[in-house]
């Protein structure tokens, strides 16, 4: 199974950083792949890390002007000409996504896939890993958008939330058949 992440290239402190890698530990020990970013730097390399050293594959999707922070030595690298068409190769390769901690990039690229399974567009199943309740205030806005009808779907079938890396994988292997 190949498992899009969306997550921050900066450095972060351990209270990120051991959840990423025990997802990274999880998503490798299970055979899977890593679709990402294709940085070498931050929580990017912490995922990328544990997924390699678990013997899963890593998958990256740069873009020129990151070019030189991408990961060096990785199953496959594609380098995308923009930010746009990054979002959709990672999305286009991927069977499945994960959202973990970030900043706009990362809202970015988790909006975009939301807004397409809202219109039917994309149908992978969705995580928010929501680490050390990083999310909890954006989940509280989904739930605000579903109640007041913003949402043409139940949010239950946009994404699921979880705190848990065991959980998020789980989910996934549920949702894809796949073990």
């Amino acid at each position: 199974m190949n498992i899009c992440v969306f997550l921050s290239a900066a450095d972060l402190d351990e209270r990120y950083t051991r959840p990423a890698r025990e997802f990274a530990e999880l998503l490798g020990r299970a055979g899977h792949t890593l679709v990402w970013g294709g940085s070498n730097v931050g929580l990017m390399k912490v995922v990328a890390d544990g997924v390699e050293e678990a013997g899963g594959r890593l998958l990256g999707v740069s873009v020129e002007f990151l070019a030189n922070k991408s990961r060096p030595g990785v199953d496959e690298m594609v380098i995308a000409a923009d930010l746009a068409e990054r979002k959709k190769l990672l999305l286009e390769k991927a069977d499945a996504v994960v959202i973990m901690v970030g900043g706009t990039g990362t809202l970015d690229e988790a909006t975009e896939i939301l807004e397409l399974k809202k219109h039917g567009r994309a149908d992978k199943p969705v995580v928010l890993l929501n680490t050390a309740g990083f999310y909890d205030g954006l989940k509280q806005q989904f739930r605000r958008m579903e109640d007041e009808g913003f949402l043409p779907r139940p949010l239950s079938e946009l994404m699921f939330f979880t705190e848990e890396p065991a959980g998020a994988l789980a989910h996934l292997e549920e949702q894809l058949g796949a073990h």
